[in-house]
């Protein structure tokens, strides 16, 4: 797997998880003190996250860092 399409899976997962629980990417982005543009770049990969970045969002959509990348 390249790391294009492993950043492309991960944020397809964000998303697939945030809408899961109902929340928009300015509720998902206020719980990870991100702007919105920051998390809709995220979900559609126009920024490399960094680790820290994604324990952020694991820990605002309460699931472990290894769900997201679980797809």
């Amino acid at each position: 797997m390249s790391n294009n399409s492993l950043q492309i899976n991960v944020g397809k997962q964000i998303q697939k998880i945030r809408e899961s629980k109902g929340l928009s990417q300015q509720d998902l982005a206020a719980k990870c003190n991100f702007e919105k543009s920051n998390m809709s770049r995220l979900e559609t990969v126009r920024v490399n996250p960094t680790l820290s970045t994604l324990v952020k969002v694991a820990k605002a959509l309460d699931v472990s860092l290894i769900e997201l990348f679980s797809f």
